[in-house]
């Protein structure tokens, strides 16, 4: 390679992977094939994501030295695979120095380790807690130098804030910001992302490059979306979404006419070559991060199948969906479990959505079950009126019925439970919760049927299920009931779900007084009972299985209120 070539054309990949947590080997063989990968394109250098060797976020197993020790190794031995003269590497990896332990990336060339950069923002709020495992890098380091390219490498929440990174960067001579992030999905975040580089591209005038992990971890997905916002504040380039790719991107020095347009010394780069890849909106984007949340948690976890319970209902059906999406229509068991509720609705309903998505269909009926339970509590329970105890034998029955199958199968159950019932409680502990896993738990009802339409008019990219209807109509038209009673219905319970929808959307992620969601023409009484039960239905959301993050406000990692709590708000 001239100086020349060296000097006035960059050939940056960005590897928009997908790690596992913990799988140190796996996550090394990852980046050597990506690296390689690259080589092939012509790339001079690959840019990774955060923590991208220990996978993110690694929680506290970055409190362990052996996890580290690990970690380090990696690193040297990928530095050390840079000696072949091919592309240099930015990769993300944890790393204890007597400064404290660091969320850091290494900068490596000609087989050596040529410089660290350590975090200096640690985000601690929703589902960051890196205050609790890292300590920031104790100042603002320069740029590194790359082949005659001075390269600044702020880590993630570093342009987020306002902590002056980017700029200091550009002061102390950097031309470009690679940019390695761990930011997961929720719905908007690639706009918001946007608006943060652009935001410091006018502060700092230089490109910057943002590189974001691809892959479910626990309920987080993360998207990828990698792009690049050029220091004329327009997209340079756009990399897919929820899609696992190296991309190869091409960066031209301009000289002098770059510096006297940007202001920022005689030399600036300008990307002439990289994707421009389209983003999906709205329910094509939920169903997809479903998806793909979904499908790593059983993969990366080692299941080799999964059962679910086949009501004949929409949150059921749209999981079904999801899970022969997710794994193909082999790995699903679906499991319809009648009792003298079950309407032939229901019945029909569901052996037509397992026949569309082309799974395993079995029929158990709980009635033995569930009369044999309420036979053993006869004397226990005479003089008591029948009721909600009854209704909730026969949730507690299927819900035994699918573990039993989980145990004897290998199988992972996936709970079907919607964000609508787990805030005011309308859900049974160890029934209809019983799972290791809940791919729409962060979806409010009405938001279920959005995606159930779509998903009946499109396939989405990496899909394994069949093209056309595969949740029958009738699903998504009757009125919704958990059939634990003669002609039950949800309403009979709960609002109509467009109001109790809005009602928890106020009060879970705008956090809004019970006056403002009166004022927006809801009915007092009402909001407060669904207050009420969003509080008192804590203690079950604790011991609800994990479930894919959508919304901004998640329970469990981002929306974190005590069990035992008194306080209501009167207005």
């Amino acid at each position: 390679m001239t100086d020349k070539t060296a000097s006035d054309i960059l050939r940056i990949a960005v590897a928009q992977l997908n790690p596992t947590v913990g799988d140190v080997a796996g996550n090394l063989a990852k980046a050597r094939e990506a690296r390689a990968d690259a080589a092939r394109q012509g790339a001079d250098i690959v840019l990774f994501t955060e923590l991208f060797l220990a996978g993110y976020p690694p929680e506290d197993l970055v409190l362990k030295p052996a996890f580290l020790k690990a970690c380090e190794r990696a690193a040297q031995d990928f530095a050390g695979d840079t000696a072949d003269g091919g592309p240099g590497v930015i990769i993300g990896t944890p790393l204890k120095r007597k400064s404290g332990t660091h969320n850091s990336i290494i900068f490596a060339d000609g087989g050596k380790i040529l410089a660290e950069r350590y975090k200096l923002d640690l985000p601690n709020y929703g589902e960051f807690d890196e205050k609790r495992v890292f300590q920031a890098g104790p100042e603002i380091q320069g740029p590194v130098n790359f082949r005659g390219v001075r390269l600044g490498i702020p880590i993630c929440e570093d342009i987020w804030g306002d902590v002056g990174v980017c700029e200091t960067l550009a002061e102390s001579g950097a031309e470009i910001l690679l940019v390695p992030n761990g930011s997961p999905y929720y719905r908007g975040k690639v706009d918001v992302r946007h608006q943060i580089v652009i935001r410091q591209v006018i502060e700092c005038g230089l490109p910057i490059i943002y590189a974001n992990q691809l892959g479910g971890q626990d309920e987080l997905i993360f998207d990828g979306a990698s792009f690049a916002i050029g220091a004329d504040k327009t997209l340079a380039f756009q990399m897919s979404q929820f899609e696992e790719t190296v991309n190869v991107t091409t960066w031209k020095r301009n000289r002098a006419a770059a510096g006297a347009q940007l202001g920022n010394g005689p030399d600036g780069w300008v990307c002439s070559e990289g994707p421009m890849s389209k983003i999906p909106e709205k329910e094509e984007a939920d169903y997809r991060a479903c998806m793909l949340g979904l499908r790593d948690y059983v993969n990366k976890n080692g299941f080799r199948n999964v059962v679910l319970g086949l009501s004949g209902g929409i949150d059921s059906a749209i999981c079904a969906a999801l899970a022969v999406d997710a794994l193909g229509e082999e790995r699903l068991r679906a499991v319809m479990m009648p009792y003298r509720y079950t309407s032939k609705d229901s019945l029909k309903d569901a052996e037509d959505c397992a026949r569309a998505l082309g799974c395993r269909y079995d029929i158990v009926p709980i009635f033995e079950p569930v009369e044999g339970f309420l036979h053993t509590l006869t004397q226990l329970f005479e003089g008591t009126k029948e009721g909600i105890t009854e209704e909730n034998l026969q949730s507690r029955a299927r819900g035994t019925i699918l573990m039993a199958i989980s145990n004897k199968f290998g199988s992972m159950v996936v709970t079907t439970g919607n964000k609508s019932e787990m805030s005011v409680g309308y859900a049974t502990l160890y029934g209809d919760m019983n799972g290791g896993f809940n791919p729409i738990k962060d979806l409010y009802k009405m938001q279920v049927y959005a995606l159930a339409r779509w998903r009946n008019t499109h396939v989405p990219p990496g899909a394994l299920g069949p093209s056309g209807e595969v949740i029958p109509n009738n699903i998504i038209d009757k009125a919704p009931s958990a059939e634990l009673r003669e002609n039950q219905t949800d309403q009979d319970s709960l609002p109509p779900y467009p109001v109790l929808d809005d009602i928890l959307e106020c009060l879970v992620e705008n956090e809004m007084g019970v006056d403002e969601i009166v004022a927006r023409g809801h009915d007092r009484a009402t909001v407060t009972r669904i207050e009420h039960l969003l509080y008192i239905a804590e203690y079950k959301r604790r011991q609800a299985a994990p479930g894919v993050k959508i919304t901004k406000k998640n329970f469990g990692r981002d929306r974190r209120y005590p069990i035992t709590n008194r306080f209501r708000d009167g207005g």
